[in-house]
Parts: structure tokens; C-alpha cells; sequence
């Protein structure tokens, strides 16, 4: 006798579905568009127009150094927690007057870096690019409170797909969106230097989509606190905020295992990411091929990735999805070994690519939703947040660092073996922390 599947299973995955079109869902997908939007201005575009401005390469090289600001957010977070924006924290609540506050300051810092010549004065376009990344950055911190504190625990990977599926396309629209205006503006005739600056106004005037967002959101509930009297009562608030959010962690059960996951759950994935490009070139393609698989097909297999990942997020339990996402980050790697066998083959490139970035990004989904999960007290959202995502950079960078060398020692095929077994600490640390019951407290804690 035949049956049929369960109507709870059926509803349970178009609940998984359903959750994108929540409009605190939606709320926060175009936020994600206001936050991607700013990187390439700082970035690959800008470095486009000053290798057009004829600026050497070792100046573009140190350009790179404007970014920073995006690795150590964390040590201005707790301002954002502790303290209010005059007049617009007291008209549209303390995270949305933050959000407005930032968001004024980047589309400023977009026309400041738009009106400057490379070829004039690099002091004043350094001073530029420093001040879209910082504004930016600020930006990330209280969309990653307002996020957290917004979504239910429920709608956490929901919220974060959508959010890195428009992030990419704010990036998208800044990198190669901008050249192709700037592009038309040359061929209408405009001077270069002109259509540069028409560009970057242009870039501006679409944060006007996160300022929108932003003004129609509703602020997340949050207890009431009066305002501080004095600088001295700011100072405390700021230091209580610091202090708070590292005692938190610390207290916790099995604090030591818990961040040292967070550390640890990316690491396999960014050791073999970190060499995918030197890779692919060296076993025989070019640089179209790589731009073409890598870049274009990666980009379409990322936000699939991310979407499902949201999916699973939903449908089952955090820490089966956080055992789906680690162990797919695994085999993907080994698929690059097979890669390595296989040699300069197009199609076989496309389904290695395809199988990183779309496992990938489930990784990262789920993993964000864990993060999310874990900064339970919202007097300290945002320095959380910022302080998570910080440990998870010193696995993506630090420890990916050495790649090379192991890569040299050992050759692709035994490389990519060796990454995917470095996802094996993260998965006993998830183990442990599922028997000692991480998850079921992380379950009890939900609001």
C-alpha cells in the first residue's frame, strides 16, 4: 500500500518558502542592497579609476588599506549600543536613528569621494575612500543589530539569504553597474574626470533605496532607558556596554568551545577559497575562463546557495542544519581534488565552482543564523555581533594565511585533501556542544 508524505512535512517546507516574502524579511534584504552597495566604491571601482588616472601600482596596492576600518568595527560597536543620536534616535528609535545617521554620513562620503581628481590630490581621495569605508562599516554594525533584534529566531537564515543575495547585487550595481555608466557618460562626451564624479553621484543617490528602508521599518522593541546626563554617565555607558558584552560570552557554559567554533566552522572552506583563483590559472585556464566560471557562474550558484540555505535553516533544527552546512563544506573540497585530477576542463570546472559556491554559501547562511542566535541580550546586539564576526575573520584570514606553503609542499590534489580535513575541529567541537546541550539552551532562549 502506498502512502503520502506527512501534510506537517509539505507545510513545513512552504513555510520555508513562505518566510522571504515576511516583510521584516523583505525589511531586511534592502538594507542587505544599502550595505553592499559602498564596498566597490571603496574598492575594485575606485582602484579602476585610479589605475585610469595613471596612479602607480604601488598606490593602488596601499589602497587596499582603506578597508580596515571593515575588520576592526568592533572596537567602535559598543558606541552604537550605549548611546542614542541626538534627535534622530528620540524620532525613529535608537538602531533606525542610527541607521539614517550612518547612511546620511555614506551617501556624503560618496559625493566627497566622487567630487575628488587621483591625479590631483591622492591625500584628499585616500581621506575619501576612509570615510565611505568607515560610514559603511558603521552601517554594517547596526543593520546587523537591527536584523538580529528584528527577525525571530525562526526567520534568522531567511533574513541573512536575502540579505547576502542583495548584498551582492549592491555590489554588483557598484562595481560593474558604475563602470558601465561611467562608460556611457564617455561615450556621450562628458570628460572623463566629470563622468567619474556623475558616477559616483550616481552610486550615491541609490542609497536613497536603504534611506527608504529604512524610514518605512519598524523599529525592534527594546526596554526603555533614559537619556545620559552628562559625558561622565556616557563614558559609563559605553564601558558597561564593552564590558557586558564579553562577560556574556564568558559566563556562559562551554564559552571556550563556543568561540573557539566560531573561529574554526569557515576555516576549511576559506583555506581551499583562498587559493581558488591561483589554482584554476595554473592548471591551464585563462583569465576569461576564470572570470567567466569562477566569476559569473559562481555569482549565480552563490545566491542559489544562499536561498537554500535559508530554506534548511528553517526547516530543521539549528544544529542538524550546522551538521548539513559543515559536512557539504567538506566534501566540496574535495571535489576541487578531483578538479586537480580531471586538469583543464571547462565543464568539470563549472560543476567544481557551481558545488563550492553553492555549498558555500549554505555554510555561510546557517553559520550567520547560529551567530545571530548566540547574541541573546540586546543592550549588546551590535558589539556582539561585531565581536563574533571578528573570531570568524581570524579563520577566513589568519589561519587561511598559510595555504600557500602547504599547497607548495604538497600539490593540488593532496592540498584540497588537507583542507577538507580541517573541517574535522570544527565538527567535534559541534558535537560537543550539541551533548552538552548548546542548542537546547540556544532553543530556551528564543524570544
Amino acid at each position: 500500500m502506498t502512502t503520502t508524505p506527512a501534510p506537517a512535512a509539505r507545510i513545513s517546507w512552504i513555510d520555508a518558502l513562505a518566510v522571504y516574502l515576511r516583510p521584516r524579511v523583505l525589511i531586511v534584504m534592502f538594507l542587505g542592497f544599502a550595505a553592499g552597495l559602498p564596498l566597490a566604491l571603496s574598492g575594485s571601482t575606485l582602484a579602476v579609476w585610479l589605475t585610469e588616472s595613471n596612479i602607480d601600482l604601488a598606490t593602488i596596492g596601499l589602497f587596499s588599506l582603506v578597508g580596515i576600518p571593515y575588520t576592526i568595527k568592533f572596537l567602535w560597536a559598543p558606541l552604537v549600543d550605549a548611546l542614542d543620536v541626538p534627535v534622530l534616535s528620540r524620532r525613529l528609535g535608537r538602531r533606525r536613528g542610527w541607521l539614517v545617521f550612518s547612511q546620511l554620513l555614506l551617501i556624503a562620503a560618496i559625493v566627497l569621494l566622487g567630487l575628488c581628481d587621483p591625479s590631483a590630490s591622492i591625500p584628499l581621495i585616500t581621506l575619501g575612500a576612509v570615510m565611505v569605508a568607515t560610514a559603511s562599516a558603521t552601517q554594517d554594525i547596526v543593520i546587523d543589530a537591527f536584523r538580529v533584534e528584528s527577525l525571530d529566531t525562526s526567520e534568522q537564515a531567511a533574513g541573512m539569504a536575502s540579505y547576502v543575495a542583495a548584498y551582492r547585487v549592491g555590489m554588483l550595481v557598484a562595481g560593474a553597474g558604475v563602470l558601465a555608466l561611467v562608460a556611457w557618460f564617455e561615450y556621450r562626451g562628458i570628460p572623463r574626470g566629470t563622468a567619474w564624479t556623475w558616477g559616483y553621484v550616481a552610486a550615491a543617490l541609490l542609497m536613497g533605496v536603504g534611506l527608504a528602508t529604512t524610514l518605512l521599518a519598524r523599529e525592534p522593541d527594546a526596554p526603555e532607558r533614559p537619556p545620559a546626563k552628562d559625558g561622565k554617565e556616557i563614558l559609563n555607558r559605553v564601558i558597561v556596554t564593552a564590558v557586558g558584552a564579553f562577560k556574556d560570552f564568558l559566563t556562559q557554559p562551554g564559552a571556550v568551545a563556543i568561540l573557539l567554533f566560531v573561529v574554526l566552522f569557515k576555516f576549511c572552506d576559506a583555506f581551499a577559497g583562498v587559493l581558488t583563483a591561483p589554482f584554476v590559472l595554473k592548471i591551464g585556464f585563462d583569465k576569461e575562463t576564470y572570470a567567466a566560471v569562477v566569476k559569473g557562474v559562481g555569482f549565480a550558484a552563490a545566491m542559489i546557495g544562499g536561498f537554500a540555505g535559508g530554506m534548511i535553516a528553517r526547516a530543521l533544527p539549528l544544529s542538524t542544519s550546522l551538521w548539513v552546512a559543515g559536512i557539504l563544506q567538506m566534501a566540496s573540497n574535495l571535489v576541487f581534488s578531483w578538479q586537480a585530477l580531471i586538469g583543464a576542463n571547462v565543464a568539470a570546472l563549472t560543476f567544481t565552482i557551481v558545488v563550492e559556491n553553492f555549498t558555500g554559501a549554505i555554510g555561510t547562511v546557517i553559520f550567520v543564523a547560529y551567530l545571530s542566535a548566540l547574541c541573546g541580550n540586546r543592550a549588546h546586539t551590535a558589539t556582539q555581533y561585531a565581536l563574533l564576526t571578528a573570531l570568524a575573520a581570524i579563520g577566513r584570514t589568519t589561519l587561511a594565511s598559510g595555504g600557500g606553503f602547504v599547497a607548495e609542499a604538497t600539490g593540488w590534489v593532496l592540498f584540497f585533501i588537507v583542507t577538507a580535513l580541517a573541517a574535522i575541529p570544527s565538527l567535534l567541537l559541534l558535537a560537543w556542544l550539541q551533548g552538552s546541550g548548546h542548542f537546547t539552551r540556544l532553543e530556551a532562549a528564543k524570544p
